[in-house]
């Protein structure tokens, strides 16, 4: 085993052991007699206190009834559906709500991400809180400014996804009992940036063994760069030139550079990947939770990976068919991102059907009738990150966050919006190099072509038949917004892209039809809104 993910594993076992509750629930019944407030903290505990509030980061792509937070971002997009299918994936509608923006207060992947994100809100105030007492123990080699400091550029990275999805929220920065009341998405704002730019001073710097997986200064400068990038969408006032200085800060320190082949960040083994800045570690057997295979494979492609176990039922996780006729097809991010065509064994054996395909060729293809219920082969799959041969129901790849492609990328559209366009162009034909080996005259791009429609044919589809088209989006630079599709297809940055591009609740994409503005952000669990008075459900979902 890598040394990297064996300091992992130590750390996150460790974790555990200084959890006097549930490591899954964070209200449940205490397991021993040790309490908190009768453990005595020994020197090297710090580590593990930090730690623990990391640990709700591995439910990030834990796939079971496509619940992960990563999904959250993608499936109500332009871009991935999770269609029913004669093996099932109805699911009371869940994925049909998310396709439709019909969701309510009770969808299932919207309370997921709120508990995942306050847990480890809360989970990262107990370990500012602790490792700041004045006679807490450390060892010799841990900091406690700089565990601080990481504790809050943690906290505040759970913040912004709060801020992002849910607009108005409580903002909890200690332990208490009390019911917390709502804060301005602005105020949210204003917490992150500063909570992030009084970390940096304390954050290490070096990209080392001990640090992967943790935040850096590197990483806190992504995430800032991340909130500048939309902070028009949360605060009405853009900040493009305070989003190229956090870029170029980290592009410049020369800690991090582009991997030579587009897959090489989604490796099995990627813990040795030259552009990725902040991951969330993940292995087979201790760090596990990253499952999304089972969700997009069919079950007959356990036979093309000699899988330890099967596919859920025909799979789900698709490409809308409009999004994949974007691409280039000498753009070798294409087949990189999503699976295609026959399906084989692992020994050449065509795979067959078993569904409505019973016995026939399994051969995925890019079309579908629509975004509700698909046959067992319509749609191709999204498949970024490598399944290695073999590979049981946990995944050994590591989930990227951050890597510096977006970085790059970042910088590029806030160039674009302050008029560098042909700067931006530069960048983005760099990034594009390595997708058209092949072909490279394709790969260059100018200025004025950034600025162009983009080649995506919104509207409805009816019976395989776009039978709906409404007007061009998004309204401006919609070739650079095409880009970022076909870089960072299932990142988790759909959903943010098409908000800040102005047309997640305007536009129609196969199923899918405009429902209400105050779609850009989520409902409040309803849950959390009836044990708590002080929280007024959020507009229009009242």
């Amino acid at each position: 085993m890598n040394t990297i993910k064996k300091h992992i594993n130590i750390l996150l076992l460790g974790c555990c052991s200084l959890n006097f509750i549930s490591c899954t629930d964070l209200t449940e019944e205490i397991f021993s007699d040790i309490t908190e407030d009768s453990y005595k903290y020994e020197a090297g505990d710090a580590t593990k206190v930090v730690g623990a509030a990391y640990t709700n980061l591995q439910d990030w792509g834990y796939c079971g009834s496509g619940q992960a937070p990563m999904l959250s971002q993608e499936i109500c997009t332009d871009a991935a559906v999770f269609p029913a299918n004669g093996s099932g994936w109805d699911d009371g509608g869940v994925f049909r709500r998310m396709h439709q923006h019909s969701w309510n207060s009770e969808q299932l992947q919207v309370n997921r991400l709120w508990e995942v994100c306050y847990s480890g809100i809360i989970l990262a105030n107990r370990a500012i809180s602790i490792i700041n007492q004045d006679d807490f123990p450390f060892a010799a080699n841990e900091n406690k400014a700089a565990m601080i400091a990481e504790s809050r550029a943690l906290r505040a990275f759970y913040y912004w996804y709060i801020m992002d999805n849910f607009g108005d929220a409580p903002l909890v920065t200690e332990p208490t009992s009390e019911l917390p009341v709502k804060t301005s998405q602005k105020d949210l704002y204003d917490f992150i940036v500063k909570e992030l730019k009084e970390s940096f001073s304390d954050l290490p710097t070096e990209k080392n063994e001990s640090n992967y997986g943790r935040f850096t200064l590197w990483g806190a400068k992504a995430l800032l760069a991340n909130v500048y990038l939309n902070a028009e969408v949360y605060t009405g006032d853009p900040q493009w030139n305070a989003c190229i200085q956090e870029c170029d800060d980290i592009i410049n320190s020369g800690k991090y550079s582009l991997d030579i082949n587009y897959s090489d960040p989604f490796k099995a083994h990627n813990e040795n990947s030259l552009e990725n800045i902040l991951v969330i570690p993940y292995d087979e057997i201790f760090a596990t939770g990253f499952n999304y295979h089972l969700a997009a494979l069919h079950g007959a492609n356990q036979k093309t990976y000699d899988l330890v176990g099967s596919p859920w039922g025909a799979g789900a996780y698709k490409g809308i068919p409009q999004f994949i006729d974007t691409y280039d097809p000498d753009d070798e991010r294409l087949n990189a991102t999503w699976l295609g065509g026959p399906q084989y064994a692992s020994d050449g054996t065509p795979l067959t059907g078993s569904y409505d395909l019973m016995g026939q060729p399994l051969i995925f293809v890019n079309k579908m009738p629509n975004g509700i219920f698909t046959g067992e082969a319509e749609g191709y799959r999204w498949l970024k990150y490598e399944v290695e041969m073999g590979a049981r129901s946990e995944l050994n790849n590591d989930l990227v966050l951050f890597r510096l492609t977006q970085v790059h990328m970042m910088k590029a559209e806030c160039l674009l919006r302050t008029g560098k366009a042909d700067q931006a162009a530069s960048i983005v034909s760099m990034v594009r190099k390595r997708a058209f080996k092949e072909h490279p005259e394709k790969a260059i791009v100018s200025g004025a072509q950034l600025q162009e429609k983009s080649c995506y044919k919104y509207g409805t589809v009816e019976n395989y038949v776009l039978t709906s088209q409404n007007q061009v989006y998004p309204e401006k630079f919609g070739r650079f917004y095409d880009e970022l599709g076909w870089e960072f297809a299932g990142e988790s940055y759909r959903r943010r892209d098409m908000i800040r591009f102005g047309h997640f609740t305007k536009a129609k994409w196969l199923s899918h039809e405009p429902n209400g503005d105050y779609k850009t952000v989520f409902p409040l669990p309803q849950k959390v809104v009836d044990t708590n008075p002080n929280l007024e459900q959020n507009l229009n979902y009242q």
